[in-house]
């Protein structure tokens, strides 16, 4: 018997059979597509970096695993033994990956219409929790303040490497932070765009960290 389309979108590839990889790849574009016009309504006064942090913060794994948990679609995942035993069910990569098959899943068996309305409601319980405040910063900016509110100290830039001819200049940069062994590192056309990639970067780690340590 084979499966429909939203079967396959929760079927890992550790089962048998058909899987959800391919339909994964198209309902990225799709889920990106629907949050981004989401976003644009809702956050009018937003400029496009703004809005671009906001959609990465809502479509990156953990935002998607995290609708996926709303919609309790590890209860409805396909796994094949050695992923069941080890609880992939509840792992983020996973869920992730199944809610965007589940949105190309949608496309094609109910058309865009369809499949842009439900998409739309998976996200804008997500939408109002968000303070256009937090994004509208840039990334160096919004590392300050939440090591500040947590009385740690400031960040620290250090340029590592310029390589290349004067009008193609890359810079890299790592970012340090008190108390933390590791850093992370970025790469930009200049050293601003440098040291901000690896700000945003040293965010989403620490962000990560802080949410593992609240649920462990």
């Amino acid at each position: 018997m084979s499966l429909t389309l939203s079967e396959q979108a929760l079927t890992h590839r550790s089962a048998r059979g058909a899987n959800n990889e391919r339909l994964e790849f198209l309902g990225d574009a799709v889920v990106g597509l629907v949050v981004a016009e989401l976003l644009y309504e809702r956050f009018p006064k937003l400029d496009e970096g703004g809005l671009t942090r906001m959609r990465a913060h809502l479509v990156c794994e953990r935002g998607l695993a995290d609708v996926a948990r709303t919609l309790k679609l590890g209860e409805r995942l396909q796994l094949g033994p050695g992923e069941l035993k080890a609880g992939g069910h509840r792992r983020d990569s996973i869920l992730a990956d199944a809610l965007e098959a589940l949105a190309a899943a949608r496309f094609f068996e109910d058309g865009w219409e369809a499949c842009r309305r439900e998409v739309r409601t998976w996200f804008e319980p997500a939408l109002d929790g968000l303070h256009t405040g937090d994004f509208g910063k840039d990334a160096k900016t919004r590392l300050q303040e939440w090591l500040q509110a947590r009385a740690l100290g400031l960040p620290e830039y250090v340029l590592i490497d310029a390589t290349g001819p004067e009008h193609a200049r890359e810079f890299l940069v790592h970012c340090r932070v008190p108390g933390r062994e590791r850093q992370t590192e970025a790469r930009g056309g200049s050293r601003k765009l440098a040291e901000a990639r690896a700000a945003e970067a040293m965010i989403t780690q620490l962000q990560d960290e802080a949410r593992k340590a609240t649920t462990a």
